[in-house]
């Protein structure tokens, strides 16, 4: 069997190894295979070493969790009773509450079973891990409330009141070390699950590129079987590292090769649900998962709604909100935190100010023109980290613009100061704009702010962007910033106007603390 790190020989009807070759016409009937060279069917019961690895992993979880549980009962015991018990010197009194913190351990433990916080498809990614911790600790805390109510039991209410927020904080502290851990692991290349993707050419490259693209989703793509062929296509990066195949009649064989533990199906296949139904059958005898990977891409999970019709399952897409009691909500955060940051940050404020007044002349506040919701343009705040005629020594620099679409962009720019190009490594011009915020002209997060030009060079859905208000950060921001090509800036602001929630917002100003830290593509 040939190394995977090889592209099999085109006489086996796949691609020839060299990375810069065309993508060869597939055979018509190909009389032999590489992936019969002595290739071993996984039977379904035998175990890989990936699913050896996550078994492994879920114990370590069980250890830690039931430690975590243990510990949060013992400081709900030792904080509520423990100088009552000593105070009484009542060894019935102290015997109780020991029979009650033992039971609460082992249902806290079983309830966290049982409700699957421990399934491979959650670890490292997502929030569905922590939502199912939090859903098992609610509904067993819940079930005791009502237990106590109904069978009128004699416990101070106070115990557990301390037991569910420590406990629950706990375990979410704890999923989210262990997370920070598998994901070193999975970047060093250890804890992925391998998989095949099969489909047609366009629908394999996207699903392969969003993979390799991130190594937390605990996927290592091993081959691609592909519809058809395009001598068109270009052999790149990831394609001359994975094996490929000229047909789909050979998935079974070629996760018998692999290991595979998984296939993921890009897009629509020939054959249809018909296909996808049969080679179900046969990753069943082999113990491997079959995936779907959705044409719908860029939809927030809280926006789709799974409903099954006579054995069909359709999926509902809810239409984007941009107004309603949600963006009150969002409005009154705005409100509330700008108003805190202007208040704690003001010394900080003023201290720039002197600084920007000391280091070049000019204003200390640059004013600029931006299109804000719904079109209406407005003046955005900030200090002045260039020089006093850096726009009309804009023309000159023209030449030298990195910055792809309609954005002017250039390292090392000579128009900013010298307190100017630290300020920007540290996003510490951007602080007047909370004020942009308290006003009502800006959001804390949102789609970067336009420029008029910009606008007026949006094709016809990038208007889209318009929709709420800019925001001071986003996800452009905590996603390379300036490094950021034009169009990935615009899917990531359209992104958010569609699928933003309150969730998402905390999430983003945290993570934007973390880029403060490290600034990549400031500049």
């Amino acid at each position: 069997m040939s190394s995977l790190r090889q592209r099999p020989s085109v006489n086996a009807g796949t691609h020839a190894t060299a990375p810069d070759m065309a993508w060869p016409r597939p055979q018509a009937k190909p009389r032999h295979s590489v992936w019969d060279d002595g290739s071993r069917t996984r039977i379904a019961g035998t175990r890989s070493s990936t699913a050896v690895r996550w078994t492994d992993y879920a114990n370590r979880l069980r250890l830690t969790d039931a430690a975590v549980v243990a510990i949060s009962i013992a400081c709900a015991y030792l904080v509520r009773f423990g100088a009552d018990a000593q105070g009484t010197g009542g060894q019935h009194f102290e015997a109780r509450y020991l029979w009650v913190s033992g039971l609460m351990i082992a249902a806290w433990i079983a309830a966290l079973e049982i409700y699957r916080t421990r399934d491979g498809r959650t670890f490292g990614v997502g929030a569905d891990e922590y939502k199912r911790v939090a859903q098992a600790t609610l509904k067993l805390f819940g079930a005791l409330a009502i237990a106590m109510v109904v069978l009128r039991l004699d416990v101070v209410r106070g115990y557990f009141a301390i037991a569910l927020p420590l406990g629950l904080l706990l375990l979410c502290g704890n999923r989210w070390l262990w997370r920070k851990w598998l994901n070193r692991q999975r970047r060093s290349g250890q804890y992925l699950s391998k998989v095949i993707v099969i489909g047609n050419p366009s629908d394999v490259e996207y699903v392969v590129n969003q993979i390799s693209g991130n190594p937390c989703v605990g996927y290592q793509v091993s081959g691609v079987a592909l519809s058809t062929l395009l001598e068109s296509m270009e052999l790149k990066p990831p394609w001359y590292r994975i094996p490929v195949l000229s047909t789909l009649a050979d998935v079974s064989r070629m996760v018998a090769v692999t290991g595979a533990d998984a296939v993921i199906v890009a897009g629509q296949v020939p054959g249809g649900s018909k296909y996808i139904r049969e080679l179900g059958w046969r990753l069943e005898e082999t113990g491997t998962e079959l995936v779907l990977a959705s044409t719908l891409t860029n939809v927030a999970g809280p926006r789709i709604h799974w409903r099954q019709v006579e054995g069909l399952p359709l999926v509902h897409v809810e239409l984007p909100q941009y107004a309603g009691g949600k963006h009150v909500l969002k409005r009154a955060v705005d409100i509330l935190v700008s108003a805190m940051a202007l208040l704690v940050l003001s010394p900080l404020m003023l201290a720039l100010a002197v600084i920007v007044k000391r280091d070049s002349a000019g204003p200390v506040i640059f004013r600029q023109e931006r299109v804000g919701r719904n079109g209406v343009p407005f003046h955005m705040l900030k200090f002045r980290s260039m020089a006093q005629n850096a726009e009309e020594d804009l023309e000159s620099l023209l030449a030298r613009n990195e910055g792809s679409g309609p954005l002017f962009k250039i390292r090392n720019d000579p128009r900013v100061t010298a307190c100017g190009r630290w300020m920007r490594k540290y996003s510490l011009d951007e602080l007047p704009q909370f004020w942009n915020v308290l006003v009502g002209e800006m959001s804390l997060v949102g789609p970067r702010p336009p420029l008029h030009q910009e606008v007026q060079e949006y094709e016809h859905f990038t208007n889209r962007r318009l929709l709420i208000k800019p925001g001071i950060t986003g996800l452009w921001q905590i996603n390379g910033r300036s490094n950021l090509p034009w169009e990935e800036s615009i899917r990531l602001d359209l992104y958010y106007v569609e699928n933003w929630s309150l969730t998402g917002d905390l999430m983003i100003m945290w993570r934007t603390f973390r880029a403060m830290r490290s600034p990549v593509g400031a500049f």
